[in-house]
């Protein structure tokens, strides 16, 4: 097994405050019992893409459990299994974006998006949803109703934060072989 270095672990130490803070503090309520929107997933996919799929992974995990600690209605591990399959996959696609190195154009931002939106659906349409029937015996109409929503609102904060954070992290990045030697 590959080791962190001290710029991953402090990566997703770091990762797991912010999906922490912008998950309980800055979200929008819904509805739906227990169930909020917020831009923490766009931010969690560019962190991801960065630092790859197990920083992703555990970023999401760390701090999707202590959202739950804090909000006071239990920790729902349905869930945070979904936040944790979401990191996994956006720190994979950051393997073939390699936004490090300052390419993110049409077709990044394309790929982005997909990738993120095929992600969304499978934590929320599909691994929350059915984990929290087998664990927890939920309503299945309840529960796939909590995934449509997540997966939505999910969806477009992602596309809009996430692919912003794409286009600033890239423009601030200097591009390949953009730096010359002086004389």
């Amino acid at each position: 097994m590959k080791k962190f270095s001290i710029k991953t672990i402090v990566a997703i130490g770091i990762g797991a405050a912010l999906f922490f803070v912008l998950s309980t503090y800055i979200a929008i309520p819904t509805p739906l019992p227990n169930l909020k929107l917020s831009v923490h997933y766009g931010t969690m996919a560019v962190m991801s893409m960065l630092f790859g799929p197990m920083a992703g992974a555990l970023m999401c995990l760390i701090g999707h459990f202590l959202g739950d600690l804090a909000g006071g209605w239990g920790v729902w591990w349905s869930w945070i299994i979904g936040s944790t399959f979401f990191g996994l996959a956006m720190g994979l696609l950051g393997k073939k974006l390699r936004l490090d190195d300052g390419e993110f154009g049409i077709k990044g931002i394309i790929l982005f998006n997909v990738a993120q939106v095929v992600a969304h659906l499978i934590a929320w349409g599909l691994i929350a949803p059915g984990l929290d029937i087998l664990l927890y015996s939920e309503p299945m109409e309840k529960i796939f109703l909590q995934g449509a929503v997540g997966s939505v609102g999910n969806i477009i904060s992602t596309a809009v934060v996430g692919t912003l954070l794409c286009i600033a992290y890239v423009a601030a990045r200097p591009k390949k072989g953009s730096l010359q030697k002086e004389d």
